[in-house]
């Protein structure tokens, strides 16, 4: 339904023009937001997406290739090891074991603050 007033004409104009220059007020903020949290994570040097699922694709494969290796090596000790698990300590582990730590003649906080000494007094005669 139009109206032949022009005064509410030149309000639905006005309006009109308002809404568009808001939506224009907007479209630049959100911009300008946009260009601030890029600048922003540009500086945090973080990762992208695709460089992020290239290294963990690498990983995957250099743990599958480390699980078939301990596989492998395990297979090739297969003749060594049996001695080692019937309860056989090697001499070196044995030796290390046996091995007790020297005593501490006094205790840690004593070696780092050692007690302040007094002045000798001067003798009377």
């Amino acid at each position: 339904m139009q109206t032949r007033n022009p005064l509410l004409n030149d309000f639905a104009e006005l309006m009109s023009d308002a809404f568009a220059a808001a939506q224009a007020a907007g479209d630049e903020a959100k911009t300008a937001f946009k260009a601030q949290m890029r600048r922003a994570l540009a500086e945090m040097d973080l990762v992208e997406r695709e460089e992020f699922e290239a290294v963990k694709e690498m990983a995957a494969k250099a743990r599958a290739e480390a699980d078939v290796l301990a596989k492998r090596v395990e297979a090739l000790e297969g003749g060594a090891k049996p001695a080692a698990k019937s309860g056989a300590k090697p001499a070196a582990k044995a030796a290390a074991k046996s091995a007790k730590p020297a005593a501490r003649t006094r205790p840690r906080s004593a070696s780092r603050n050692p007690p302040a000494r007094k002045a000798a007094k001067p003798k009377k005669d």
